[in-house]
């Protein structure tokens, strides 16, 4: 594969030693060297490296290399690129939207190599989540998890709600409540079947959402060239007239600058990827092959779609267009404000706004569904090491976690509140409780990293002997940790603006960034949880099962020509 360090040579992993080790001999750390199964044991505690007594993974390996590529997709391309984006444009101009969103890009590929040299080495359910436990304190790990849980969970009301906007683009003769509960329901009887079926569901429509974004930016291409009913050759023209750099709260160079950290803003809570392709590893078939291409495409394609879907609409919309600026203000539903839909009004283009109003719907619904998945594997993930009750490790035959399934879609019934305009006030306010809590998570998984890193070079393990190596580490992980840090703290910064400040609007932007670390305290005073030197973190829990199971791996052959297509042209 390509040369961003994501090659994958399709190896069943035989498994290392350290530097100097001899079978049967501990390296520095206390691990022995190879068994026949190519797994690690400890000599002096047989149980490390092995699953205790307890709550078993009884989720099931079934997620194929093309659903865990547009589960990830699905989970991160949503309302936000095709209609939300154009409020970052409205805010920065076009040449600010787009150099942010290049510039975060480079963050998500930094944490999406610390993901996959993690995920891909050990492919377990919910892992960057049992990776902070693991690898740094468990403390940590109580955090990280119940931060990501309530994230994932807020969100999905938040999309139920968009669904029900979106339809009355159309028409309000449908009552709110009906579209709430038949959404509920839809994602109810999606995610409590087999999850073979929740693969399939979500790779359809996810492919809807690639299918949309690519035909948006041929779109954009031939409409620029002159393609359009009006014959307008228009090209990059709204980057000169009004211009390419919006100013934002002030005049001149500050206020420039304003619009691009606005837009950064919104790049940094926009783009995600590889959390969603993460949750999906312990019900991945063949994970230590599929995982590394599931993460490499994964940031390809969303790169390629965010970095070029910004360009897109600076390109065929001015910043100052009095359509978008007045649909953005007077919230008009669906796909009114949408960039696109605004840009095929100006040029007297038909038909096409409703198919693109139809698309968002798709991508909503979409999102909505990748919520519950993830939101539910990481209850299940943080129930199996303890830290949530025991009842929501319970699996029904299928390998669905029923329990964390039935609680998110409880949650879910907050949409409910749209019923009342003004109890939609308070959801968007709950909603907004939770806008640090991805960039905590990126964070979380930087520092997991760099303690991994750490702990491999404690313990004598050189990284050539992993499954995969991300090139420029550790340096990826301190780049990324220390821009997500940064940017977890100034998305709230409008409030500490001359004449801005506004006391909830305060404690919602960063109420989560007070939570996480009373979580942290909380747990390790209770449980008296100590941080792990690196020299003695466990690498090899849980590593024998996994290299049994790809030493003894048979892939079931596509039932038919078109699955077989399907398979590689997403494998």
């Amino acid at each position: 594969m390509a040369s961003t360090g994501f090659d994958v040579d399709g190896r069943q992993s035989s498994f290392f030693k350290g530097p100097g080790a001899v079978p049967g001999q501990a390296p520095r750390g206390g691990h022995v060297g190879e068994k026949d199964t190519g797994s690690l044991v400890s000599v002096d505690n047989p149980e490390i490296g092995h699953t205790p007594a307890g709550p078993t993974d009884d989720t099931k390996r079934s997620l194929k290399s093309r659903h865990i590529q547009l589960i990830g997709i699905g989970g991160t391309i949503g309302t936000a690129l095709y209609v939300s984006i154009g409020r970052g444009l409205l805010n920065g101009g076009p040449g600010s939207l787009f150099l942010a969103f290049t510039i975060w890009c480079s963050f998500i590929l930094a944490i999406t190599l610390c993901m996959a040299e993690m995920v891909t080495y050990l492919p377990i359910s919910s892992p960057f989540i049992t990776f902070a436990g693991r690898y740094v304190d468990e403390a940590f790990g109580f955090a990280a998890g119940w931060n990501f849980f309530v994230f994932e969970a807020a969100m999905v009301p938040f999309e139920i709600t968009a669904c029900n906007v979106i339809i009355h683009y159309w028409s309000d003769v449908v009552p709110v409540g009906v579209i709430i509960a038949i959404v509920l329901v839809l994602y109810g009887l999606i995610n409590l079947l087999a999850v073979k079926w929740y693969g399939e569901a979500e790779f359809w429509s996810a492919l809807g959402k690639v299918l949309l974004i690519v035909g948006l930016l041929f779109f954009t291409f031939i409409v620029m060239l002159g393609g359009n009913p009006l014959g307008d050759r228009f090209g990059f023209r709204y980057w000169s007239t009004p211009g390419a750099f919006a100013e934002l709260y002030h005049t001149g160079t500050l206020g420039r600058f304003l619009g691009f950290l606005q837009c950064l803003i919104q790049a940094s809570f926009t783009i995600a990827g590889p959390d969603y392709v993460s949750m999906a590893a312990g019900e991945a078939e063949n994970p230590r092959v599929v995982m590394p291409r599931a993460f490499n495409a994964v940031f390809y394609r969303l790169t390629t779609f965010f970095v070029l879907g910004s360009l897109a609409v600076g390109i065929l919309v001015p910043y100052n267009d009095v359509e978008m600026t007045a649909a953005f203000k007077g919230g008009l539903p669906g796909a009114a404000a949408s960039p696109y839909v605004v840009a095929m009004n100006r040029l007297q283009i038909r038909v096409l706004p409703d198919i693109v109003n139809a698309a968002v719907l798709t991508a909503a619904f979409s999102a909505g569904n990748s919520y519950v998945y993830c939101a539910s594997r990481s209850l299940y993930g943080l129930a199996l090491e303890g830290k949530a009750p025991a009842i929501f490790t319970r699996c029904t035959r299928a390998g669905v976690p029923v329990y964390c399934v039935l609680l998110v879609l409880a949650i879910g019934f907050l949409s409910f509140l749209q019923v009342s305009n003004n109890a939609a006030v308070v959801l968007q306010w709950f909603v907004s409780l939770v806008t640090a809590s991805q960039l905590i998570n990126f964070s979380v998984m930087c520092v997991t990293y760099l303690r991994f890193h750490k702990a491999l070079k404690a313990q004598g393990i050189s990284r050539d002997t992993l499954p995969y190596k991300a090139m420029l580490q550790p340096y990826a992980a301190w780049y990324a940790l220390i821009g997500c840090f940064i940017m977890t703290f100034v998305g709230g910064y409008t409030v500490f603006l001359p004449g801005y400040w506004d006391i909830p609007t305060f404690l919602f932007s960063y109420m989560m960034i007070f939570i996480c670390p009373f979580l942290f305290l909380g747990y390790k005073l209770v449980k008296r949880t100590k941080f792990h030197r690196a020299s003695e973190i466990d690498l090899i829990k849980n590593l024998a099962e996994i290299e049994e199971y790809q030493r003894t791996f048979v892939p079931v052959p596509p039932s038919n020509a078109f699955y077989r297509f399907l398979d590689w042209f997403f494998g």
